[in-house]
């Protein structure tokens, strides 16, 4: 399509262009009318914006294609890939995270018209993905399918990076998070086309896009030193604490785990005597390193299958490796061991200084491929551990004490500084969008 040269000084008067334009890609056939009958002015409208702006529904000024539901007896080992969630990742689409592709004459048959342009905007509108967008800007010919969509100004008549930037605002997310009606996030056209859309004229978007690259770039870089920061961090503490086991002193021994200590399984809970509300919590590995939802448990159970303060545990399947237990007492899941050491052998902290190690060990083994970390009671019990003599074991622990909490202080100022910069970005976005971000504003920020 030919681009219609005009001025618009005016968001509304932009609104008119776009809307005009789709009035024209309905009546040639080039979409569909979905009938939105959106009414104007918008009433309610979510926050102020300048006067020369625009409140407006987002399927008025742009494209909103969901991908068809292609099923799994269509997947070709090769053809055309189509997009999956997993591709889409927050700013950034990977194509090999799933490789999916259906026939070339398939496509050209009945899926060319949902094919990727360059441009495009792309989002991930269902599961744990949802929200995520990116701009495509691949050579790779790509169609959309399940839950994923694609978004565009009207015939290019916007910025569309001014687009996808406000679907990273908290107000894009949240104004689609109200529509969720199930456990699982689940959008299309339905809710997309409902979400007011503030819209500057395209002088103004133009401004706001080149104001974001540049803060978002800074951000960016500020955000990978302080990861790259993090991750030196934990990595000085592993490197340490592989020294102490691969550098054995006298007196050290080679011992079976059943030997040092004894792993005791928790309960194997049915989901129906999960409860939301009881008298004790019932510790699975789903929170064994988190704080994330809790059920309950008013079964009377014998003493080993509770854990209370200062107990070392180990979960032995997804969330892997072990924790002393810190909180109240708790009865803890099939997947974790609680652990009681032998005290003729090992100190308690020094067998957790060693699961901390063998962890690793353990991980290394299984390989990066492994989705989901796991060790048999069997094979754990079978594992050959160097062991320190007793006094050692004290000088090992407070040394090790002493670099985690060192460690844990950087961890924490540097999960701070990546934590303020999300915020940061925010804050950069709610400004821009409600026409508050000034051409002189400069960000400090220090890397």
């Amino acid at each position: 399509m030919i681009k219609t040269e005009v001025i618009k000084d005016t968001g509304y008067e932009l609104f008119q262009q776009l809307l005009s334009e789709k009035r024209k890609l309905i009546a040639e056939k080039l979409i569909l009318d979905k009938k939105d009958n959106h009414k104007y002015p918008i009433e309610n409208i979510p926050f102020n914006i300048p006067d020369n702006w625009h409140w407006c529904y987002l399927s008025d000024i742009s494209i909103i294609q969901e991908g068809p539901g292609i099923r799994k007896h269509q997947y070709q080992d090769e053809g055309i890939q189509f997009l999956t969630v997993t591709n889409i990742l927050e700013d950034a689409i990977d194509l090999e995270k799933s490789k999916k592709y259906i026939s070339k004459s398939e496509y050209e048959k009945t899926y060319s018209h949902f094919t990727i342009k360059k441009g495009d905007i792309v989002t991930a509108c269902s599961g744990g993905s949802w929200g995520k967008s990116a701009m495509f800007d691949l050579d790779d010919k790509l169609i959309l399918n399940t839950s994923t969509l694609r978004l565009r100004f009207y015939n290019d008549l916007g910025d569309n990076r001014y687009l996808y930037y406000l679907t990273k605002t908290s107000y894009f997310k949240d104004s689609l998070s109200s529509y969720i009606t199930g456990q699982q996030p689940n959008y299309g056209y339905s809710h997309y086309s409902k979400i007011p859309i503030p819209l500057p004229p395209l002088p103004e978007q133009q401004r706001i896009v080149s104001i974001l690259d540049e803060a978002f770039a800074a951000i960016a870089k500020a955000k990978a030193n302080a990861e790259q920061n993090l991750k030196n961090a934990k990595e000085l503490f592993e490197s340490y604490l592989q020294g102490v086991f691969e550098n054995k002193g006298d007196g050290w021994e080679e011992k079976r785990i059943d030997e040092i200590c004894k792993l005791i399984n928790g309960r194997a809970y049915k989901k129906d005597e999960l409860l939301n509300k009881g008298k004790y919590r019932v510790l699975r590995v789903g929170n064994f390193f988190t704080s994330d939802h809790w059920y309950y448990s008013d079964l009377e159970l014998d003493e080993d299958k509770y854990c209370d303060k200062e107990d070392l545990l180990y979960a032995w399947s997804a969330s892997f490796g072990p924790r002393i237990w810190k909180e109240e007492k708790v009865i803890y899941h099939y997947h974790i061991w609680k652990v009681i050491p032998n005290e003729n052998l090992v100190t308690r902290d020094f067998l957790f200084t060693l699961f901390e190690w063998d962890k690793e060990k353990i991980k290394a083994a299984q390989g990066t491929g492994t989705t989901m970390l796991h060790v048999s009671k069997g094979s754990m019990e079978n594992r050959i551990v160097p062991v320190a003599p007793l006094k050692e074991q004290q000088t090992i622990v407070r040394k090790l004490d002493a670099l985690r909490a060192e460690t844990q202080k950087l961890e924490a100022v540097y999960q701070k500084k990546i934590d303020d910069l999300e915020e940061l970005k925010k804050s950069i976005l709610q400004k821009a969008f409600a026409g508050e971000l000034k051409t002189e504003t400069k960000l400090q920020i220090a890397n």
